[in-house]
């Protein structure tokens, strides 16, 4: 027996099977129950969601030999015939290869006979918009005003080229586009029904890749089966896609906080040299600042806890304005790969462009800075607008203080004042700040991160914050980091618990302040407390 697609083998045939539209199943389940049909349905939506499925399920609904009903037995010959595209009274009618109004004439000479095998004649008039108008003009009495024994179910992509004297002659539903969770859901249970191994993670990219329709994640599901021999793995999908993995993405956020443009323009020559693609790369890069800004502003719409731990991170490392302006510069990247001398240097130049607009060195830092090194607070605030270049929130190298003035600020066993004292950027930064100090002795220092944070524990940060350490301490030290709860409240934490506290004596004074109140009483008004912020 010849191989059948799964995008045709798993085609739901009933509305029990059907996966997602729910409001168009609801009310067309309640119409077909309740015996209240109409003579013309219009269904519109994207490539792949459902339309032509949902017009061959009302079909078998409507000629079912058990009778009308939203439940079509499915065994009966007249829904056989349907599901196997033979039934005479089911007409599918392409409109973008009988656009002419001759065609539709014809078309519509032969509803007036009766029905040959069915209870009704059903006409499937796809992608509607592309009769001309005279087509449209011929079928609008007959659409009007049909025997009784026709229905029309007109199906298109672009409604908006439909007139709207046909509109108005239809019951009208609007199919949506697929989630990527819902798709993830029936590709698992396709493949569980084919007996094929696959990996979450290679799903999830085939959902988003698919942009909504199911149809193209079961077409991408046949490809990745095939690419991956029998099985679908995150590794050979992302291959096969040419999209950029999460790793990728990190490590060019990575390198964009620690200013490291070498590492930046490194990464997108890995990516060229296995064939990703550019404009992939920076759809995904926008969604992440997307992201990373929910997790700035509104941590709670980040449902997965590993995910918010992760980017949270991120938050409290690049400037929240600077990562909406970070966010305009990707998209308007995509825009710009079609003028670009080639896709590669359209790439590079955003990241260059996201490197250049960085914000430089914010002037408290620069003052601390310039009091570490004893330069004039003048010079050190001249250094740091020039500074663009330099990590997002650390001052440059050449600035750093002197170790024995370092040490002799701080008390070693405090991890607190020894974490504010490292002149670390980006990352390792934030490693150094999410950990406490579990031990420090004459070779070796341990610290205890949290597990919720462990994606922060990259070998380059470790080296980073290392090498500081040694630093610090003035001698040779190895730095181990363990996985483990805190037991007190580590750097970060006491920082969100101060900024918390700022926040609330910001909304307090704002809620006590006279004319506030006054405001308040006289026109009935509430406060905005997001609004709200700290100086």
């Amino acid at each position: 027996m010849s191989y059948q697609v799964l995008a045709r083998k798993w085609r739901p045939k009933s509305f029990a099977t059907l996966v997602g539209q729910e409001h168009v199943v609801r009310a067309l389940t309640h119409a077909l129950d309740q015996q209240r049909l109409h003579h013309a349905y219009l269904f519109t939506g994207t490539r792949g969601v459902g339309k032509t499925t949902i017009a061959r399920i009302l079909a078998k609904a409507l000629n079912c030999e058990a009778g009308v009903s939203s439940t079509p037995c499915g065994r009966c010959s007249s829904c056989l015939e349907i599901d196997g595209g033979r039934f005479v009274d089911l007409i599918e009618v392409d409109a973008a290869t009988n656009t002419r109004v001759d065609e539709m004439r014809q078309l519509l000479d032969n509803a007036s006979y009766a029905p040959t095998r069915g209870r009704y004649k059903v006409y499937v008039i796809d992608e509607v918009h592309m009769l001309s108008n005279s087509a449209f003009n011929a079928m609008l009495k007959t659409l009007e005003e049909p025997p009784e024994h026709i229905k029309f179910i007109l199906a298109t992509t672009d409604p908006q080229k439909i007139p709207v004297t046909v509109l108005s002659r239809c019951l009208q539903f609007n199919l949506k586009q697929m989630p990527v969770s819902q798709i993830v859901g029936h590709l698992t249970a396709v493949l569980a029904e084919e007996g094929v191994e696959a990996e979450t993670a290679a799903l999830t990219q085939l959902s988003k890749a698919a942009a909504g329709s199911m149809r193209d994640a079961l077409s991408l599901l046949d490809q990745a089966i095939a690419h991956g021999a029998g099985r679908v793995t995150a590794a050979e999908v992302r291959d096969m896609l040419g999209t950029v993995g999460d790793d990728h993405l990190y490590q060019l956020l990575d390198a964009l906080v620690a200013g490291d443009i070498g590492a930046l323009l490194d990464l997108a020559e890995a990516m060229e040299a296995r064939s990703l693609s550019f404009d992939s790369a920076l759809q995904e890069l926008a969604t992440l600042f997307h992201r990373v800004a929910l997790a700035q502003f509104a941590p709670q719409a980040i449902t997965d806890a590993q995910e918010r731990g992760r980017l949270e991170t991120y938050a409290a490392a690049v400037d929240a304005e600077y990562l909406q302006l970070a966010y305009q510069i990707a998209i308007q990247g995509r825009d710009d790969l079609a003028l670009a001398p080639d896709e590669r240097t359209g790439f590079s130049m955003s990241l260059l462009r996201l490197h250049a607009f960085r914000p430089s060195l914010p002037p408290a830092l620069g003052a601390a800075a310039a009091a570490a090194t004893g330069a004039p607070p003048s010079a050190s605030s001249a250094a740091a607008s020039a500074s663009a270049a330099q990590p997002l929130a650390n001052p440059p190298a050449s600035k750093r203080a002197p170790k024995p003035a370092a040490a002799a600020a701080t008390d070693d066993s405090d991890w607190h004042a020894v974490a504010a004292s490292l002149q670390l950027g980006g990352m390792a930064r934030q490693l150094a700040q999410h950990c406490e100090l579990a031990e420090v002795g004459a070779t070796e220092i341990t610290l205890r991160l949290p597990p919720a944070h462990q994606h922060l524990r990259g070998k380059a940060h470790q080296d980073r914050l290392q090498a500081e350490l040694q630093r610090h301490y003035g001698r040779e030290l190895k730095l181990t980091i363990v996985l483990a709860e805190a037991t007190a409240a580590t750097p970060a934490e006491r920082s969100r618990q101060a900024q918390r506290k700022r926040q609330e004596r910001a909304i307090a004074a704002i809620e006590q302040d006279g004319f506030v109140r006054e405001v308040v009483e006289m026109f009935d008004a509430t406060i905005n407390e997001a609004s709200i912020k700290p100086l």
